[in-house]
């Protein structure tokens, strides 16, 4: 019998190299790996080096590689076979279980971490486990490498002539616990109809709550992207997007907090570069966000054509929001661009006593409130507990499903019905962005 995760034939044994400069270790786990038939070990090296140069070579599917080394040091060497092996997966170990090194291991791209003494079972589901996860961008980048590379701009090209408009719709609160990741999954949900495409995307890198609410758990995520943005293709984008039973399209987030990293410390603009790249094979791209105002947000903040601002009729929540409507008017952005709404609005017997009134609001804020969304805890508790969005109850009259439904068909006649006009996102706006939000502002 199979193994969960294990090879089904022959053909789909993982090779495997091992790097450690202690030649005991390295033996040890060859000889662990030689009770499972569908691990076989290509190569066993000492240095970082070596371990760099036989990757090269022989292309394994998972490089386990120690930590320190005398010559190059593991995360080196991972840093150095990711960018020129990106089909090989690898696995870093250490005696030491600090914070701090799987940080480092990750951002230098390994796909997980093990502690020394690593026990058998550990050792063979973290290696199968990883191979999974890591092998449908290898097989997509193999495929790549075996292209002409004329061949491969041309098909590169085609795929990108779908053409469809694109409408990016961010999804953003200066508040945690608003219900902004509702409200997005509820969103791409509502503009779904017939041959329209939509991707929602949980670009709240670090505690992104999308996989939770649609009872996701997708192996593949965009972490698994970055490395090749700038080569990124339909057919790669695709393979990394998981197909939720309704149909949407989901593009993950990290599947751990620390794994974030690898966006916002090495390019925090990823996100919206990637979006750009494949917005024409969609007609609506919803983003769910973190609530900080990070480069990452902002980077999709520029690319939006619709900011769906979220707040609570509460003091600080409203003040909160003021301050994000300053900053837009000091970006230029339009003041169509934002799309101003209230969400967990008590009903009107509780709204006076509790919270402040719309109507002050809007005179506060100087901006319409476009829609209010009652509160509703044990609805969206209904929802989340069996992985659909809200709006696909049958009753669609009753709050707050007649309200998202509302949200959802004023956007899409908004971006849907307007004439094409003159992308606000022009190469010499691009030239004139500056990285971070003093200056941005002019004021660092």
């Amino acid at each position: 019998m199979n193994r969960p995760g294990s090879p089904q034939s022959e053909g789909d044994v993982i090779t495997i190299l091992l790097v450690d400069d202690i030649p005991e270790a390295r033996e040890n786990i060859k000889k662990l790996l030689a009770f499972e038939p569908d691990f076989r070990v290509i190569g066993s090296v000492g240095t970082g080096r070596e371990g760099v140069a036989m990757a090269k070579e022989m292309k394994p599917n998972i490089v386990i590689m120690d930590i320190n080394m005398p010559d190059m040091d593991g995360i080196q060497a991972t840093s150095l076979i990711t960018e020129s092996v990106p089909t090989a997966a690898v696995i870093m170990m250490s005696v030491q279980n600090d914070p701090d090194y799987l940080r480092r291991a990750m951002l230098a791209g390994a796909r997980n971490f093990l502690t020394k003494p690593i026990s058998p079972d550990e050792l063979y589901n973290t290696i199968r486990t990883v191979h999974a996860q890591h092998r449908v961008v290898a097989q997509r980048l193999s495929a790549m490498q075996q292209v002409p590379e004329e061949s491969l701009r041309k098909a590169v090209q085609a795929e990108g002539t779908e053409n469809r408009p694109g409408h990016v719709i961010v999804v953003y609160s200066p508040q945690g616990g608003v219900g902004v990741t509702t409200i997005a999954t509820n969103l791409a949900s509502g503009l779904m109809k017939e041959g329209i495409r939509v991707l929602l995307v949980d670009a709240d890198l670090q505690f992104g709550d999308i996989g939770v609410l649609l009872n996701i758990q997708s192996q593949s995520t965009m972490v698994d992207l970055v490395d090749n943005i700038h080569d990124l293709d339909t057919e790669l984008f695709d393979s990394i997007v998981f197909t939720h039973d309704s149909g949407m399209k989901v593009l993950m987030g990290p599947a751990r907090p620390e794994y974030a990293e690898v966006i916002e410390q090495n390019n925090p603009t990823a996100v919206a570069q990637m979006l750009e790249k494949i917005s024409g094979n969609y007609d609506f791209i919803v983003v769910d966000t973190s609530h900080q105002l990070n480069e990452t947000v902002l980077s999709l903040f520029d690319i939006a054509a619709k900011i769906v601002l979220v707040g609570m009729p509460t003091l600080a929540c409203v003040k909160n929001v003021r301050f994000v409507l300053d900053l837009f008017d000091q970006l230029n952005y339009p003041p169509d661009k934002t799309f101003l709404i209230l969400n967990r609005v008590l009903d009107d017997r509780n709204r006076q006593r509790f919270t402040i009134p719309s109507e002050k609001i809007a005179r506060f804020l100087k901006r319409p409130i476009e829609l209010e969304i009652p509160s509703d805890e044990l609805t969206a508790l209904e929802a989340m507990s069996k992985g659909i969005p809200i709006i696909a109850r049958r009753d669609k009259s009753r709050s707050p499903v007649k309200e998202l439904m509302s949200l959802s068909d004023m956007l899409y006649t908004q971006l849907v019905g307007q004439e094409e006009v003159e992308d606000f996102d022009s190469s010499a706006d691009k030239a004139r962005r500056k990285p971070g939000l003093g200056l941005r502002l002019g004021k660092a």
